[in-house]
């Protein structure tokens, strides 16, 4: 019996075992930053929010502030503001809390007018 020869089939397996563990685990981490923006949003700091609030209800007039992003593709920060009439507007705003654009997103329940720029 050759003994020396399991303690090699046991290191070569789990080598094998870790080396796909890792190809999975990148896998995974791949597919969880797909690139959805759901993936990165975070939320405006509380520090933040408040003038990042004002600045975008200022801007639409009216309406109640649904959700706030940081460091948006467009924008350092994105408000969601929420329309009596449930149209949804999203505010742009620069780091100083300039509007950099606003856009109309139409109704939460996907009708309306997604003409874009207001």
């Amino acid at each position: 019996m050759n003994t020396s020869r399991i303690p090699r089939k046991v290191a070569l397996a789990a080598g094998a075992a870790l080396a796909l563990a890792v190809i999975a685990g990148g896998g995974t981490a791949y597919s969880l930053s797909d690139g959805d923006d759901d993936d990165t949003q975070r939320p405006i700091p509380a520090a933040d929010r408040e003038q990042a609030e004002e600045a975008a209800l200022a801007e639409t007039g009216s309406g109640t502030v649904t959700e706030t992003e940081v460091d948006d593709e467009e924008s350092k920060y994105e408000v969601e503001v929420t329309l009596d009439n449930g149209t949804q507007v999203d505010v742009q705003l620069d780091e100083d809390f300039n509007v950099v654009s606003s856009d109309n997103d139409g109704t939460e329940d996907g009708s309306g007018d997604d003409a874009g720029d207001d």
